[in-house]
Formats: structure tokens, C-alpha cells, sequence
């Protein structure tokens, strides 16, 4: 855990990277669920956020 921390704190690619894909894969299932209009509402939004912090962070050095 401490060092998934210290690689977040020094802007390294793969701890970045593994946040941008959960927060791709949680937009997904917020779209997918047939429970919660308000997470429906806002999965797009999600899914686009973790697409545009992938993009960006796949740009920063390993």
C-alpha cells in the first residue's frame, strides 16, 4: 500500500493508470444498475473523466 501512495504522490504512470481504469469501470456499472436514477444521470460524466485521466496520465513517465 505504501508504495501505490508513494507512486501517486511522485506522478508515476501505473498507480494513476489503475485509478483512471476503476474510475472507468465504475461508470460503466453506474450505467449498467437499474437501481439509481441519480448514478444513471451521472455515468457518462464519470466514464468520461476516467477516459480524459487515462488519456493524460498515460503521458506521465513510468
Amino acid at each position: 500500500m505504501s508504495l501505490f501512495l508513494n507512486g501517486l504522490l511522485r506522478l508515476r504512470r501505473g498507480p494513476w493508470e489503475m485509478l483512471a481504469t476503476i474510475l472507468i469501470a465504475l461508470g460503466v456499472v453506474m450505467l449498467m444498475q437499474p437501481f439509481a436514477m441519480v448514478l444513471f444521470t451521472y455515468s457518462f460524466i464519470v466514464t468520461l473523466v476516467g477516459t480524459v485521466r487515462f488519456i493524460i496520465v498515460s503521458h506521465f513517465p513510468e
